[in-house]
């Protein structure tokens, strides 16, 4: 599993790869277009998560919208269902549900993530690429575009092509603020005056150039240099990890067809024993697998970090193979061990530990989802307060009193009428800032007084049970405590 960035040959010296030219200088790439099975299939799956990414802010269920990350309100809305900060756990562990999710991924698919649902990848080859190719044409054309002096053309094309750019992050940026205000306050922005969201303005403008940044010019090194992920494949990957790869057993000796070849070896007087060493191998070094690649590597090299497994290189072989007539596949979908052995693919015992931990997860997850309550209760004692004792209404009936502060959060779709109720022989529940009903989705503050006969009190903090009840029916219970004098 090694990453290469230069392959050595004897008599020219370091061959560049990537982005990276005779002078490790960044070497811009004009990727060859290629339109085969795996690109079709690409382009599917690419339109399809498009429209759910532009979609989703706009989308809701039972009232409420289907997706929502309001960091500002700490509200956050998944298919339907509200998480608030008091769900934190369910959080946590569907994280590391997610963090298993990627490495078992990983372990059985290489990096098909980056290829096929990357956002990155997605807006770079199917939106961004395609747009600079229908403004500035194929590889050829754009490389002459850029290395001539500037025209009228040229500036035509250029302009025409960074507004589109721009225009279309700006687009990206207002689709991931709807996704933290709301479809509802991101129209109320947009039509309102703009003087009055100069900051908001700001934020967008800040995050549109990003974009634009990622696109137009920083574009492959996110996946070779910025994210992580291609680095954390290394140590995921295996032997028996389905990856792009280049069938050498097939595949080598490389060399160019050329017709007639031993008769005019002949003419050249070779000796007949030295016909072994004539290319003898499928791939006929057409380097059309390194033109078409998005990162600038050659896949014949091995697994190599920078690779995102976008299959154009596929697409681009399985063509000259078809046009030489002989069988697809010399690259292709397949493990090392499945190259070296002519095996079949076939499931691991490590590939079973990580689909073990990952159904424990979901399992707990699940489980935990299913049981949560409908009303989260948080009670908590004023700070800075002890008890009071209450006026005497006669002999030994003295009251002791501790002040609360109550907050309830409805996770439901339905707002509900509460009440409260203290367990505990002769409490008596005051409030002093009410809670009659909880509106739906949202959170409500309160506060009240318990209060308990004085002799009833036998430690400096008593327990007590507090329940909310809504319509007869406990749907929470409380425990906190009391503090007051001992008898």
């Amino acid at each position: 599993m090694n990453s290469q960035l230069n392959v050595q040959t004897p008599d020219n010296g370091p061959i560049p790869q990537g982005t990276a030219n005779q002078d490790n200088n960044r070497q811009w790439l004009y990727p060859r277009v290629v339109k085969g099975r795996y690109y079709r299939w690409r382009t599917v799956v690419a339109w399809v998560l498009l429209t759910a990414l532009f979609a989703g802010p706009f989308l809701s269920y039972d009232g409420q919208p289907l997706f929502l990350f309001n960091i500002l309100e700490r509200k956050f809305n998944f298919f339907g269902v509200t998480f608030w900060p008091q769900d934190f756990y369910l959080v946590a562990i569907g994280l590391i549900a997610f963090i298993v999710f990627i490495a078992l991924f990983t372990v059985v698919y290489g990096r098909v993530f980056c290829g096929w649902a990357c956002p990155q990848t997605i807006f770079m080859e199917m939106v961004f690429r395609k747009i600079e190719i229908w403004i500035e044409g194929d590889q050829n054309a754009r490389k002459r575009l850029d290395a001539s002096p500037w025209t009228t053309e040229k500036l035509a094309k250029k302009t025409a092509k960074h507004s589109i750019f721009f225009l279309i992050s700006f687009a990206i940026s207002n689709t991931f603020l709807a996704y933290i205000v709301g479809k509802d306050a991101l129209l109320a922005i947009i039509t309102d005056n703009p003087a009055n969201h100069l900051a908001g303005l700001a934020a967008i403008l800040l995050f549109t150039g990003v974009f634009y940044a990622v696109f137009a010019c920083v574009r492959e090194i996110v996946c070779t240099t910025i994210c992580p992920y291609g680095r954390l494949q290394s140590v995921l990957l295996d032997k028996q990890s389905m990856v792009v790869t280049y069938d050498d057993v097939r595949g080598e000796p490389r060399g160019k067809v050329v017709k007639n070849q031993e008769w005019r070896m002949k003419n050249k007087e070779v000796a007949i024993a030295d016909y072994s060493s004539l290319p003898k191998g499928d791939c006929i070094d057409c380097k059309l697998c390194v033109q078409v690649c998005p990162t600038g590597i050659d896949i014949r090299n091995g697994i190599q970090m920078e690779c995102v497994s976008c299959t154009l290189c596929i697409d681009a072989c399985d063509d000259v193979m078809d046009k030489l007539g002989r069988p697809r596949g010399l690259i292709r979908y397949d493990s090392l061990d499945g190259i070296e052995t002519r095996q079949p693919w076939r499931v691991t015992p490590r590939m079973m530990g990580y689909s073990l931990v990952l159904v424990f997860l979901m399992s707990v997850w699940v489980f935990l989802l299913a049981g949560r309550s409908a009303l989260d209760t948080t009670i908590l004692r004023a700070p800075g307060q002890l008890y009071q004792r209450e006026t005497e209404s006669g002999p030994g009936h003295s009251l002791i009193s501790n002040l609360y502060l109550v907050e309830l959060v409805n996770k439901t779709h339905q707002s509900k009428p509460v009440t409260f109720r203290v367990d505990y022989p002769g409490a008596i529940l005051r409030m002093v800032q009410p809670i009659a009903n909880v509106p739906a989705d949202d959170l409500t503050k309160g506060m009240f007084f318990i209060l308990l006969p004085e002799k009833s009190i036998h430690e400096s903090s008593t327990k007590l049970t507090v329940e909310v009840v809504s319509e007869g029916v406990v749907l929470d219970e409380v425990k906190t405590t009391f503090l007051g004098p001992v008898n």
